[in-house]
């Protein structure tokens, strides 16, 4: 029986149903799954800033049971190296990612699957976010009053 590898890549930010699903859809399709998750370093020069360190989000996803290994991802062109190191014979990513990495195709069986519908990592950013604003705002609005009841005592 000929062993299929698939290798994956991501952030894996705020761990969410989202990413279960993928791998749990990769898994399926593979007797081996490595993911690669993307280090401090490398997502500070794709101009992303993570709330979970590297060392806690990789402990997270090789907790998962799909999960075969967890390597470091330190750069882009990582990607072709790590499919010949590992002989993996499918490499998958999200949907939103489409066409971005067709240059493996030569070397590798390249799969884009759909996200799970209605859960980012960004959207539960922008959520934390918003309610932060929203918590700062109500604070200052306190505040403000306060001392405009201040302002109306007079003080000798």
């Amino acid at each position: 029986m000929n062993k299929k590898t698939l290798i994956t890549y991501g952030t894996f930010d705020l761990l969410h149903t989202g990413h279960l699903n993928l791998l749990e859809k990769l898994k399926a399709m593979c007797d081996t799954l490595i993911v690669g998750v993307s280090t401090d370093e490398f997502n500070a020069l794709k101009g992303k800033k993570c709330i979970v360190p590297y060392a806690d989000r990789a402990r997270l996803v090789k907790a998962l049971s799909v999960v075969d290994y967890v390597i470091p991802e330190t750069h882009w062109e990582q990607k072709r190296v790590d499919i010949i190191k590992y002989q993996a014979s499918m490499f998958a990513i999200g949907n939103d990612w489409a066409g971005k990495f067709d240059d493996l195709q030569d070397i590798v069986q390249v799969l884009y699957l759909p996200r799970t519908e209605g859960i980012s990592t960004t959207e539960i950013k922008d959520i934390i976010s918003k309610s932060k604003d929203e918590k700062i705002l109500s604070i200052r609005n306190t505040l403000q009053h306060a001392l405009s009841l201040l302002d109306a005592v007079d003080v000798k």
